[in-house]
This record gives structure tokens, C-alpha cells and sequence, in this order.
């Protein structure tokens, strides 16, 4: 692990950095750049409070369930606690509600124990492998596969808490999530487009993956970015350059993994498209590097042509549109462009409007997580999480967007 005291772009010269690139991105009208500082609308944030306290309400267990957060409102069944992907997404709800001007500091210390509650999910397998496992070992539960996808989230979950706070505990913890999951890299060279990241890490794994990838490449732009540690730049471009030569459909569209008999599943997912996005965009901020600026640009302009036509949006899961809405934000931050907003907020009006129960603040999907409501199935905190994100991160104002992680 690096040092707790990097050299790092502070935030003032991020946001300053970021301001400058607006205003040269919105000369083309007035309107544009007058869009791109003004004020947030506030309903967004009082829908982001709501949306979080119904979650609490609803699936938060408290501090005497260890607070932790349960699958879904149905306490019948199934575990006693959700998996790590859940609780993930929640913890980054609470993360992205600290980010509102004026409400942030009201949920900063259940961000700070939320983040603090990833340490629940964390063991060292036999052999010395260290990484946060899908679901809670002992004591609470009987532990699960070390994902490599929930390992890069939960270490932009640790970016987030750092920028939030300068905490050098946070970055110490995401660069270890990023040694679990950069792990995930394939190194046998006789496989069909060799390279690429492994799902799961277990012997038997046979697929690598856009999602894993992608994320992985991000987390590492992030913390390149925080340390200048070259490395983390290397890690970043090979596992981004990876993604776009093996599993780029189109610019934006990314094919969703590719077997080891060289099979590919050609399921497009938005959080893939967001990812690379957020990662060409951090990539060009913390490089001056113009072709990342182009490419992040390209993937955005594509990737909203597409899932805007057909109701492909609507049909994606909730929580895999709050990855893409809040990587085109960030993208947002350095090359203003009111359609990104525009697209989020429609979608967001939509969701509350249509898959909300006013009675309880709760969220229902199909089973897939997207699509019309289905008020019989129970309402997951895989749903609450991604809206409350969407929410949050709409009630943000311009110039806190470069923190999006």
C-alpha cells in the first residue's frame, strides 16, 4: 500500500481546473453557461432525503442489526442481511447525500459509519487473499466469492469518503480494494484477446467481463489522479484500452464479457458505457491528455443515442442507469453539455412519478431491477440506493460534479 500522505491535486485546484474547461465548453451560448452555474432545483435533494428515509425505514437493521441493511422489505426469507452489493450501494447513497450544498453535513456521520461498515464484509481467504466477499463471514453469515466488480465499487465508495473528507484512512482503503481488484487481471496469453478481468476470483472462473474491467480502470484513474503514482496510470489505460479493443460495440456500447473459448455475451449494460466514461474523463483531467476528453465525449453523445431510443433506458436496471447518469455528471464537470442533465432528470422524474409508492417513499421494479413497477415484488435496497444516488447527485451543484466517483 502507498503512503497515507500523497501529493495530490486539492480540491479548490480541481474545481478551479474543472471551471475553466466549463467556460470555455459553454461560450457557445449564454443560456449554456448560464446552465452550467446555476443553483440546483431543490426539489432534487428533498427527493433524495425522502427516498433515504424511507430506506431507513424500511431495510436499514440499526444499530442492534449491526447497521447493516437487509435484501428487501420480505423479512420471511433469505439471509438475515443483504450481500455486499447491496450495502454498497446504499453506503454510496449516503456518500453521494453528503455531496448536497447546505444538507451534506447532516449525513456525514452515517456516511462515515456506513464506509466504516465495509469492514464487516472483509476476510482473508486460506492462502492470504484478502477481499471484501459478497456476503458477511463469520460471525454474521457464512461468507461468500470475493467479486471483483463489488471490490472496484467498494473502492470508489473509499474515493468518494477521501474526496469528501481528505481522510487519508479512505484512500489507504480504496488503494487496497484496487490491489483486490486489479487481482482480476487475466495473464494467460494463449486465451482469445488475451487479457482482460476475471469475474470471480475462483479457479473456475472462465469469464472476463466489460463491468469488472471498466470499474477496475476507473478506480485506478481516480488514484492515479490522488498520488501521481505512475502505476496507477499504466493500470488504468491497459484495462481501459482492453475494454474498447475486446468488447467495444460501437463507441458507448460495450458487450457485456467474452468466455475463455472466446464466446462473447453481447448484453449491453449502461453502467458498462458509464464506466468508461467516467474513467476517459478522469483519464483526461489528470493527464491534459485531449484524446481521453474526445472519447469520453464520443462514448456520451453514442451511448445517450442509444439507450434514449425504445424505452432501452427504462428497461435497464435502475441501479446499472445511476452508474451511466452519474458518469455522464461527471463528464459534465469538465465539457458542459445540457443534454447529460437534461436525460437524468427525465429519467428521474419518470421513475419517481411511475415506480414510486406514495404510501410508503418506496421504489418497486421488475425483477431484473428496471421496467415498469411490480407492487407485488418486495421493494430492494438495491432500488432505494440507486435512486437515492440519481437524486442526490441532481441536487449537487456544478462545480461539486468533478467529485463524482
Amino acid at each position: 500500500m502507498l503512503s497515507s500522505t500523497p501529493t495530490r491535486m486539492t480540491r479548490l485546484t480541481r474545481l478551479a481546473a474543472a471551471a475553466v474547461v466549463i467556460g470555455v465548453a459553454c461560450a457557445a451560448t449564454p443560456q449554456q453557461a448560464n446552465a452550467a452555474t446555476a443553483a440546483p432545483d431543490p426539489v432534487w435533494q428533498q427527493r433524495a432525503s425522502a427516498t433515504h428515509d424511507a430506506m431507513q425505514d424500511a431495510l436499514y437493521t440499526g444499530s442492534a442489526g449491526h447497521g447493516l441493511y437487509r435484501e428487501n422489505t420480505d423479512t420471511t426469507a433469505g439471509n438475515p442481511y443483504s450481500f455486499l452489493w447491496e450495502y454498497r450501494e446504499a453506503t454510496q447513497a449516503t456518500l453521494d447525500l453528503q455531496g448536497i450544498p447546505g444538507v451534506g453535513p447532516a449525513y456525514s456521520h452515517a456516511a462515515a459509519a456506513r464506509v466504516d461498515g465495509f469492514e464487516r464484509y472483509h476476510a482473508v481467504a486460506p492462502g492470504g487473499r484478502p477481499g471484501y466477499e459478497s456476503y458477511l463471514p463469520a460471525p454474521l453469515g457464512t461468507g461468500g466469492d470475493v467479486y471483483y466488480d463489488d471490490n472496484a465499487v467498494v473502492g470508489l465508495s473509499f474515493v468518494s469518503q477521501y474526496q469528501a473528507t481528505e481522510d487519508p484512512a479512505a484512500l489507504d482503503h480504496a488503494q487496497a480494494a484496487f490491489d483486490v481488484a486489479v487481482r482480476s487481471w487475466n495473464t494467460d496469453t494463449t486465451l482469445p484477446c488475451a487479457g482482460g478481468s476475471d469475474w470471480i476470483d475462483r479457479p473456475d472462473n472462465t469469464v472476463r467481463a466489460a463491468n469488472v474491467t471498466g470499474l477496475t480502470a476507473q478506480l485506478a484513474a481516480h488514484l492515479y489522479e490522488e498520488t501521481h503514482d505512475a502505476s496507477y496510470l499504466r493500470w488504468s489505460t491497459k484495462l481501459y484500452d482492453w475494454n474498447n479493443r475486446c468488447l467495444k460495440q460501437s463507441a458507448g456500447l460495450y458487450r457485456n464479457s467474452i468466455s475463455d473459448d472466446g464466446t462473447i455475451d453481447p448484453t449491453l449494460w449502461t453502467y458498462n458505457s458509464g464506466a468508461m466514461i467516467g474513467t476517459a474523463t478522469i483519464l483526461y483531467r489528470a493527464t491534459d491528455d485531449p484524446k481521453y476528453l474526445q472519447q469520453a465525449s464520443a462514448a456520451a453523445r453514442a451511448s445517450l443515442a442509444y439507450w434514449s431510443a425504445d424505452g432501452r433506458l427504462q428497461q435497464q436496471p435502475a441501479v446499472f442507469d445511476a452508474f451511466w447518469f452519474k458518469d455522464l455528471l461527471l463528464l459534465d464537470s469538465v465539457q458542459h453539455d445540457p443534454a447529460y442533465r437534461a436525460a437524468a432528470e427525465q429519467w428521474a422524474t419518470a421513475t419517481w412519478r411511475d415506480n414510486r409508492d406514495p404510501a410508503t417513499g418506496l421504489f418497486h421494479f421488475q425483477p431484473s431491477g428496471g421496467g415498469d413497477p411490480d407492487w407485488d415484488r418486495p421493494a430492494a435496497t438495491l432500488d432505494q440506493a440507486a435512486m437515492i444516488q440519481v437524486f442526490a447527485v441532481l441536487g449537487w451543484s456544478q462545480d461539486r460534479l468533478g467529485e463524482v466517483s
